[in-house]
């Protein structure tokens, strides 16, 4: 399946609406303590403005994956044009590097189970995860 298989966005655009204005609010101090959750730190493409922005993350070895189920966004935008991005996630903070949006067979080998069961219908945003120096 290529990526241009994939659906734009799998939930409607009031639902997109209501995340924004609601729940990433409410999420984004808790999300980089929950388990499955990260806090991408970007800034605007456009504007330049700092952005943190609460995702469902895998993590697998020095690679960094979420399933695009609303498109792909602001966030992936801004990140792709950077080519760089700062996360918060399990008490730690990494460097992202190399971001890129694939599909699952182009994903690379090591892709987490629930990054592999979401990229059946979902795109995924990945990058690597630069080593501390």
């Amino acid at each position: 399946m290529s990526t241009t298989d994939h659906p734009v966005s799998i939930f409607p655009a009031w639902f997109d609406r209501f995340q924004n204005k609601y729940m990433n609010p409410a999420i984004r101090p808790l999300a980089p303590y929950l388990p499955g959750f990260a806090v991408l730190e970007h800034h605007g493409r456009k504007s330049g403005r700092p952005f943190a922005t609460p995702v469902n993350a895998f993590r697998s070895g020095d690679k960094f994956y979420v399933a695009l189920g609303h498109g792909r966004t602001d966030w992936v935008k801004n990140i792709l044009a950077a080519g760089e991005a700062d996360t918060r996630s399990a008490f730690r903070r990494y460097h992202l590097v190399n971001p890129r949006v694939v599909d699952r067979e182009s994903a690379g080998p090591g892709l987490p189970l629930a990054a592999r069961v979401a990229g059946r219908r979902l795109e995924l945003f990945v990058a690597d995860i630069e080593p501390a120096h």
